[in-house]
């Protein structure tokens, strides 16, 4: 689905099925170096069960034209106009790495765009090692193989090789290789000087889950251990549900292709859970 924004076009995976204004619907958001493409399975599903579903592509990243955008600020605008421009929403918005700080800080800055926030292998705050940012900025082949080490729990991660020439290693590295060179150094940038989490999250009036691997290299979950106070305090304040929390045993950031499944049913269960609008609700069947 091809959308303008801010007079560019914009790319946003749909499941398969059209977007139609007047069901639930989910964003998701992918990280650094990635496009929606490692959304499919949960965008997928959610789209014929119920949902509408918007899988984006940012600025400078898989289908979408345009320069990267150098902020996570920008980044959450963004999502938010997509969101607008599609008819859709209040959403739940669902975010992978960066994804998820994008997805909070929208929450914080567009109250009308969220029904609820998923935040997948987050961390606040979100700092990048001086020799993955160095090599992002110096060497990209290099910092695509560090990132893949430190992505994955295990030479042979569940599902690891599912089927003869299936692997999640090789599918990782070729994504990262298609998107076009100095994103990488762009987003880890962002991630490195977005310092507004805390302030963002108490802001967050909306319920909140949180899903963490927990062999995750990159985001552990002790990391994300004070946004998840955060959170919990701006709930009790804003009088929602306290965040769930959710950390998948022997699973690394890359969630969505190690555990792609257990992801898919905290996603589900977690949506029963919000309240999108008066007239669009989920179905109980």
């Amino acid at each position: 689905m091809q959308v303008t924004i801010d007079g560019l076009q914009s790319y946003a995976y749909t499941g398969g099925r059209s977007v139609s204004g007047n069901r639930p619907a989910v964003m998701f958001i992918h990280g650094a170096q990635h496009d929606h493409s490692v959304w499919i399975l949960q965008s997928r599903y959610l789209a014929h069960h119920g949902f509408d579903v918007l899988a984006v592509d940012l600025p400078g990243h898989g289908r979408s034209a345009g320069a990267p955008l150098p902020s996570i600020e920008r980044m959450s605008d963004w999502v938010a106009a997509m969101a607008r421009a599609c008819g859709i929403g209040p959403a739940l918005l669902c975010g992978h790495s960066m994804g998820s700080l994008v997805a909070l800080q929208c929450a914080a800055s567009h109250p009308d765009v969220a029904a609820g926030i998923a935040l997948v292998a987050s961390a606040a705050p979100m700092k990048v090692s001086d020799a993955l940012l160095e090599a992002a900025r110096t060497d990209e082949p290099r910092a695509f193989d560090m990132i893949n080490a430190w992505s994955h729990a295990t030479i042979n991660a569940r599902p690891g090789c599912p089927g003869p020439g299936f692997s999640i290693f090789v599918q990782n590295r070729r994504l990262m290789e298609r998107q076009t060179k100095g994103v990488l150094l762009n987003d880890f940038s962002a991630c490195n000087a977005y310092d507004q989490a805390f302030e963002a999250a108490r802001k967050v009036a909306c319920p909140a889950l949180m899903v963490l691997g927990g062999r995750d290299m990159m985001t552990p979950p002790k990391a994300a251990k004070a946004l998840a106070t955060a959170l919990t305090d701006s709930a009790r304040a804003q009088h929602v549900p306290a965040p769930q929390i959710t950390e998948v045993p022997g699973c690394g950031h890359a969630l969505m292709s190690e555990r792609p499944d257990v992801l898919l049913e905290a996603l589900h269960r977690f949506t029963r859970s919000l309240r999108f609008t008066p007239d669009v609700q989920l179905a109980s069947a």
